[in-house]
C-alpha cells in the first residue's frame, strides 16, 4: 500500500472516476449517435450527450481548482525521466482536450441552432448565433477531438494497466480508490 503522501486526495481521485466513466460513455455514444435510429431514441441520446459534455465541463472546472488547490503528490519514485515526460504530455494533452471538446460543443450546437437543457432540467444558453456552416465545421472539430480523446484515453489505461500488471509498481494505487488494487 502507497502511504497517503504519494496518494491522490479523496476529491482528486472521485473526480478522475467520474470524468474517466463519462468521457468512456461519451466516446462510445459519440461514435454511434448518426446511427441511431432518426426520432426519439436519436433525440434522447443527442440529450444525453449534450447534457453529460455540459457535465463533463463543470467536472473539469473542479478537477482544475482542486489541482490548483492541493496540488499532486509527487511522481512516483520508480518512474524513469521519460515516463514521467510521457506521462505529464498525455495528461496535459487529456486537460486540454477535456476542456476545449465540451466548449467546441457548446459552440457546435450553439452555431446549429440546437438547444442544451441540461438533463432536462436547466436550458443552456448558445454561447453564438446559429450559422449553419460554422456548425458544420466545428462539428468536425469536435468528431476530431473525439478520436484524439479515445487515443489518450487509450494510451492513459493502457500505462496504468502497465504499471499494474507488468511493472507492479504503485502508480496506480495513486489514483485508486481505497481497496480497490
Amino acid at each position: 500500500m502507497q502511504p497517503d503522501v504519494m496518494q491522490y486526495t479523496p476529491l482528486a481521485k472521485f473526480l478522475h472516476w467520474m470524468i474517466a466513466v463519462i468521457v468512456i460513455g461519451l466516446i462510445i455514444v459519440g461514435l454511434f449517435l448518426g446511427d441511431f435510429p432518426q426520432g426519439p431514441i436519436q433525440n434522447t441520446a443527442y440529450d444525453l450527450h449534450k447534457s453529460f459534455g455540459f457535465l463533463l465541463l463543470l467536472l473539469m472546472i473542479a478537477r482544475l481548482a482542486n489541482r490548483l488547490i492541493d496540488g499532486a503528490p509527487p511522481h512516483e519514485p520508480s518512474l524513469k525521466r521519460w515516463q514521467v515526460i510521457a506521462s505529464s504530455t498525455v495528461h496535459h494533452l487529456l486537460y486540454l482536450l477535456l476542456f476545449i471538446q465540451p466548449l467546441v460543443g457548446w459552440f457546435a450546437n450553439s452555431a446549429f441552432g440546437a438547444p442544451i437543457n441540461l438533463f432536462w432540467l436547466i436550458d443552456i444558453p448558445p454561447l453564438i448565433a446559429k450559422n449553419e456552416k460554422l456548425a458544420d465545421a466545428l462539428f468536425e472539430v469536435h468528431a476530431t477531438i473525439g478520436y484524439a480523446l479515445a487515443v489518450l484515453a487509450a494510451i492513459h489505461i493502457a500505462a496504468a494497466l502497465q504499471h499494474y500488471l507488468i511493472l507492479k509498481d504503485g502508480v496506480l494505487h495513486r489514483m485508486a480508490p481505497r481497496g480497490w488494487v
